[in-house]
C-alpha cells in the first residue's frame, strides 16, 4: 500500500507538471480562492484525495494544519490527537511518523477513501510546493519546541522563502510563533487568526501589536462585519476569512472588501 500511495505522488505531481496552469483566472473573483483542509467538504480533510479534489475544483491555494510527531517529523493533521480522522488513538505528539501513516486517514468520512493516509509536511510539498499556493498553519505551536525552524527549513530547501506572488503564507492562533516565524523567514507573509469578539479578540492594542511581523489578520466568518474589516484595513492588514460552509455565506462576503476566502467547498468560491 505504501508503494501505491507513493507511486500516486509522483503520478500526480507529473501532472501538475504538464499542465502547470495554477494562476489567477481573471474571471475568478478578486478574492483568493483558498481550499479548506484541501476540500473537507467532499472529501477526508488534509489527505491527497482533498487536495486532488480542491484543486479539481478552482482553489487557488491549499490551506494546510502543521504538527510535529514524536520523532520530530511534521505532518499535515488538524487534531492534537489522531482519533477524530483516523482509526486510531493517540496525540500526534505520542505517536512516530511510521505509526501515523500507518492510520488509515479516509474512512471515517466514507469507506470509499479507505486506504488515505496523513500526509508528512515533506511529501505534501513534493507535490504542491511551486505548483499551487499554500496557505499553511502552524497547530498548537508551543506543543511542539522548533516547529517554526522545521517548516522554516523545509520551505527553504524548496526555494519557497519570499512574498513574491503570495506563493506561501504561514498562519496562526499563535503570535508569539509567527513572531518567531518572521525573524526565520522574514519574507514570508504572516497571518494573524483570530476568532474572538472579547477580552482575547482583537483589540487596536492588538492590531498595532501585529504591524512589526504580520501582513494578514484573518478572522471567523462569524465575527466579519463592515466596522471590523474597516478596523484591520484602517492598519494596514490584508484578510483572509475562514471558514465558508454556505453558499449563502459568499454571497454576503461579496459585499465587503476581503483578500481571501477559505472554504470546505473550493467551487462555493
Amino acid at each position: 500500500m505504501k508503494n501505491i500511495m507513493i507511486n500516486s505522488y509522483f503520478i500526480f505531481r507529473a501532472a501538475f507538471r504538464i499542465d502547470n496552469g495554477l494562476t489567477r483566472n481573471t474571471n475568478s473573483p478578486a478574492f483568493m480562492k483558498i481550499g479548506h483542509r484541501g476540500a473537507a467538504g467532499y472529501c477526508p480533510e488534509n489527505t491527497f484525495a482533498s487536495f486532488k479534489k480542491a484543486i479539481d475544483l478552482g482553489a487557488e491555494y491549499l490551506e494546510i494544519d502543521v504538527q510535529m510527531t514524536k520523532d520530530g517529523e511534521l505532518v499535515v493533521i488538524h487534531d492534537p490527537t489522531v482519533n477524530r480522522t483516523t482509526n486510531g488513538k493517540g496525540r500526534v505528539r505520542d505517536l512516530s511518523l511510521a505509526e501515523i501513516q500507518a492510520l488509515d486517514a479516509g474512512s471515517w468520512f466514507n469507506p470509499i477513501f479507505a486506504g488515505e493516509k496523513i500526509p508528512s509536511f515533506s511529501e505534501f510539498l513534493d507535490v504542491f510546493a511551486g505548483n499551487t499556493c499554500l496557505l499553511i498553519e502552524l497547530k498548537k505551536p508551543s506543543l511542539y519546541p522548533q516547529i517554526e525552524e522545521k517548516v522554516a527549513n523545509e520551505l527553504m530547501q524548496r526555494g519557497i522563502t519570499s512574498g513574491e506572488n503570495n506563493q506561501v503564507i504561514v498562519q496562526s492562533f499563535d503570535r508569539n510563533s509567527m513572531k518567531r516565524f518572521h525573524e526565520l523567514l522574514p519574507d514570508v507573509p504572516i497571518g494573524i487568526l483570530v476568532k474572538n469578539r472579547g477580552v482575547n479578540g482583537l483589540s487596536t492594542k492588538d492590531l498595532k501589536s501585529f504591524a512589526s511581523y504580520a501582513t494578514y489578520v484573518n478572522p471567523k466568518i462569524t465575527m466579519v462585519n463592515k466596522r471590523l474589516l474597516k478596523r484591520i484595513h484602517h492598519h494596514g492588514f490584508k484578510t483572509i476569512i475562514w471558514t465558508v460552509k454556505k453558499k449563502k455565506e459568499i454571497r454576503i462576503l461579496k459585499q465587503f472588501k476581503i483578500d481571501g476566502v477559505v472554504s470546505d467547498y473550493p467551487d462555493f468560491l
